[in-house]
């Protein structure tokens, strides 16, 4: 009984892996990464020249609402569709960075929406923005 308690395992491939060097090479990359960690938390000295430049402008913004009983309301006034073209057109010109909200009911069909989205692109806008809900809104 020279071989041992499992002498009838000898032919057999072993089935474990061995960790133990892997463990090593994690440990010995760990102790380097920790001393290399403060250089590279240094930073360059630049001295940035002082400039006075205007305070950037909000864009203007422009409230479309389009209530649940299909009226179209622009900055809180009844508005039509081809009137509130006209007046985005005016808008966008004198001010190229308008943006328009468009707020619109949940019961209103997707049809009425995208006509309005159509007219406000027709105006020359190009910044339009969607007005949301908040999650406790949300149905």
């Amino acid at each position: 009984m020279a071989g041992g308690i499992h002498s009838s395992d000898a032919d057999q491939p072993l089935s474990e892996i061995n960790v133990t060097p892997l463990v090593d090479v994690m440990l010995v990359l760990l102790v380097i990464f920790i001393l290399l960690a403060p250089m590279f938390t240094q930073a360059l000295s630049v001295d940035l020249p002082k400039v006075a430049a205007p305070p950037s402008q909000e864009p203007r913004l422009v409230e479309l609402m389009l209530n649940s009983d299909g009226q179209l309301l622009m900055d809180g006034e009844a508005t039509t569709l081809v009137a509130m073209k006209e007046q985005l057109h005016v808008r966008i010109t004198a001010e190229p960075a308008l943006v328009v909200r468009l707020n619109a009911d949940s019961d209103i069909h997707y049809g009425e929406v995208a006509a309005v989205m159509g007219a406000v692109r027709e105006s020359g806008v190009v910044r339009l923005a969607f007005a949301m809900g908040k999650p406790e809104m949300i149905r």
